[in-house]
């Protein structure tokens, strides 16, 4: 297991190094971000200052040359300048938004993956009954329903909420009340009105397509010839389903858990921006507009870093999950 887990990582460092360079390339693309920093200022920028913040955020290097000065630096744990200030803004930045992200994430992803599971094997158990045909209604409609909606709709009611009752429990601005309240058990209500809506928000749209997921993968575990034969020995259903049915038809779904942690990451913005949630999504969106593309590289890199731990992850859970499988 330690071999294989080092050979994966070792292949995954060509892949982050294409897709740096083509995220290098992009930004490249864009007009020179430093003019349009300081345009329209009154009086205007002296030209020196320019040159200087130019030659500061490595605009006047090549591509090639500036893309091998980045790998180099970001492997010394260098992540680049910034328009607005030094080397160190991007990682304590990075830190700080990334936290605010995983307050977020986990709670959502935990909630819909729970939810799928237990609904996805629920209707599979009873197909085309009226158990199954309210949760493929439900799950359709969770679909179908856009995530800037759905936080919408959560937001506006939370207002009405608290209008209606004279309180302000369900907090619909930031992850946190400024100023927070004093001791521990306010400072959790706290936390969790406003943690509440986001992640529902978050998690009813990837439940929605986990749970179709994991009705798939439990009907083709159900009609397989395994089962039968387990039936036809006589083992009690409660067993069949916890022992051999379920264990077979979480494999599948682990795949898309791992690939879900990664878009769950890097596709928070529309909530953090509802809500109001200064996240690693809002702070990457911010990078693309104004032109930081050393930020932009370093998320790239970060959310990569993910997808193969994920990855790496499922890939361990397989031989947990299915004594067959086995690497070396």
């Amino acid at each position: 297991m330690i071999v294989f887990t080092v050979r994966r990582l070792f292949q995954a460092i060509p892949i982050l190094l294409g897709a740096a360079l083509i995220v290098y390339w992009l930004m490249s693309i864009p007009p020179d971000p430093v003019l349009k920093q300081f345009a329209g200022h009154n009086p205007p920028i002296p030209p020196a200052t320019i040159l200087a913040n130019r030659q500061r955020m490595h605009l006047l290097d090549g591509f090639w040359y500036g893309f091998g000065r980045w790998v180099a630096d970001f492997v010394r744990g260098d992540f680049g300048p910034t328009l607005g200030g030094g080397t160190d803004n991007i990682r304590k930045d990075l830190i700080t938004h990334l936290g605010v992200t995983t307050h977020l994430v986990v709670p959502a992803l935990f909630l819909a993956v729970v939810l799928a599971v237990i609904t996805g094997v629920m209707s599979a158990i009873k197909q085309y009954s009226f158990r199954d045909y309210t949760f493929t209604f439900f799950g359709f409609l969770f679909l179908a329903m856009p995530t800037f909606w759905i936080a919408q709709l959560l937001k506006d009611t939370a207002v009405n909420f608290n209008l209606a009752t004279g309180t302000h429990f369900f907090g619909t601005l930031g992850d946190r009340s400024i100023p927070q309240p004093e001791g521990f058990g306010p400072q959790m209500v706290d936390y969790i009105g406003h943690i509440v809506l986001p992640t529902i928000s978050l998690a009813l749209i990837t439940y929605a397509g986990l749970s179709r997921f994991q009705r798939a993968s439990m009907l083709e575990v159900i009609n397989s010839d395994y089962v039968r034969l387990a039936r036809a020995k006589g083992i009690t259903p409660r067993r069949l389903l916890i022992r051999h049915m379920l264990r077979t038809a979480l494999i599948p779904m682990t795949t898309a858990t791992a690939l879900t942690v990664a878009v769950f990451f890097g596709g928070t913005v529309i909530t953090e921006t509802i809500f109001n949630w200064q996240g690693l999504g809002t702070y990457t969106v911010g990078a693309i507009v104004g032109g930081d593309k050393y930020i932009v590289l370093a998320v790239l890199m970060l959310t990569g870093f993910f997808v193969i731990v994920g990855n790496l992850i499922a890939d361990i859970l397989y031989a947990v999950l299915d004594p067959r499988i086995r690497y070396e």
